[in-house]
């Protein structure tokens, strides 16, 4: 699969971070001109109160946000203030970072449990084991398990990425410096900083998602801004330089970068309600405070003699672009899906295992659940970052 991620200015300032998966549009993420994210953000916090018959606290940082912090978050936590109890406390000044932006009438959330991530790691302070990631080939997690014996390394934890199955060892363990010096920073130096101050701030969110692209599959990296294209450079030396010769800056004025890849277009689509499919069935996705709905309709796809075989493609076709439209519309929490009616329970159990496979390739954290009663699959999906849709009425698109 060649991937295509292209980083242009729309209207007004709005930045587009777009990946393009075999020419199709896979995922869109829009910031705001002169807004930046706040996840990802370091902060030393402080403990407002602590809320036990829902297990969390309230924890305060940078120009007065109050953010939630779970419990059960709380582990190997490094405090930056006096600490006069050994359980978390109000009061209590610690290290929190940003893993959820406020969704909705939701405060955003921190953990204590810090992650710098790279390339082919992911260094954390909470959770002291190594892990793989799933998607490693068995020869290649055997590899690396045989390298990373072989460092000398810190007390903490090690994700070790997908992108890693390909890396060469000086390039792992150059990464793996790299966020030790980070970590060292934190636990020696930002511990003396003033409460409610921002200690690390996260890279701007199109140069983590490059961070995140897949590096077999990522083709080219484009963008037409010069001082854009100088930011990306800067960060490939620093962090990817195997990757320089993606980098490309378009110059042709006549046909602008948008125009050529119809991100306006993808973009109107995106936020559209209704989604046809090649069969001439449609999607209907409707999304509400508590939680998506999806509906299957049947639209202009014209039946044939075996109706149930009809059916039975209309809903795998669907399955597929639902998945699709969940990575790059960004929903999250509960999704709830009607299908095309199935007479035969299992078909339903089918159709859910097929959609297991496609939710598969997202790189958030998604499931399909089950199917209910009525008939209604069940899906989660990680949340971390606004909607598309929030997004876009945060830039005023």
């Amino acid at each position: 699969m060649d991937n295509t991620r292209i980083i242009t200015y729309l209207k007004d300032g709005v930045l587009a971070d777009a990946l393009y998966e075999d020419s199709r549009l896979a995922e869109l993420t829009l910031l705001p001109a002169g807004k930046a994210s706040i996840l990802g953000n370091i902060y030393t916090g402080k403990v407002k109160n602590i809320v036990k018959n829902i297990q969390a606290a309230f924890v305060e940082i940078e120009n007065g946000v109050i953010c939630y912090l779970p419990l059960e978050d709380v582990r190997r936590p490094v405090y930056t203030g006096p600490k006069k109890q050994e359980r978390l406390a109000e009061g209590d000044e610690l290290l929190v970072q940003v893993s959820r932006e406020a969704v909705k009438t939701k405060a955003p959330s921190v953990t204590t449990n810090i992650s710098l991530t790279g390339k082919y790691l992911v260094l954390t302070t909470g959770n002291r084991v190594i892990g793989y990631s799933s998607k490693l080939k068995a020869d290649e997690k055997t590899r690396l398990k045989k390298l990373l014996e072989g460092w000398e390394l810190l007390p903490v934890g090690l994700i070790v990425r997908t992108n890693a199955g390909q890396a060469e060892p000086q390039e792992l363990k150059k990464e793996y410096d790299r966020l030790c010096r980070k970590y060292r920073f934190l636990v020696e130096q930002a511990v003396h900083r003033t409460v409610y101050s921002c200690v690390m701030r996260s890279r701007p969110a199109y140069l983590t998602s490059i961070l995140g692209s897949r590096s077999e599959s990522l083709k080219e990296i484009l963008t037409d801004d010069a001082g854009l294209y100088e930011q990306i450079r800067e960060f490939l030396e620093e962090e990817m330089p195997e990757d320089m010769e993606k980098l490309r800056l378009y110059k042709d004025r006549m046909l602008p970068l948008k125009a050529l890849y119809r991100l306006e277009k993808g973009l109107e689509d995106a936020l559209s309600a209704k989604v046809w499919l090649k069969s001439g069935a449609y999607l209907v996705i409707e999304p509400t405070e508590a939680l998506t709905v999806i509906d299957v309709n049947t639209g202009k796809c014209i039946k044939g003699k075996d109706k149930q075989e009809t059916i039975r493609k209309i809903n795998q076709e669907a399955a597929k672009e639902i998945a699709g439209q969940l990575r790059l519309r960004n929903l999250s929490g509960i999704i709830l899906v009607d299908f095309v009616d199935m007479e035969k329970r299992e078909e339903q159990h089918a159709l859910l295992l097929k959609m297991r496979d496609f939710l598969k390739r997202d790189p958030q954290k998604a499931a399909a659940v089950d199917m209910t009663e009525l008939g209604l699959m069940e899906l989660t999906r990680r949340k971390q970052k606004k909607t598309l849709l929030e997004q876009a009425k945060e830039c005023g698109i």
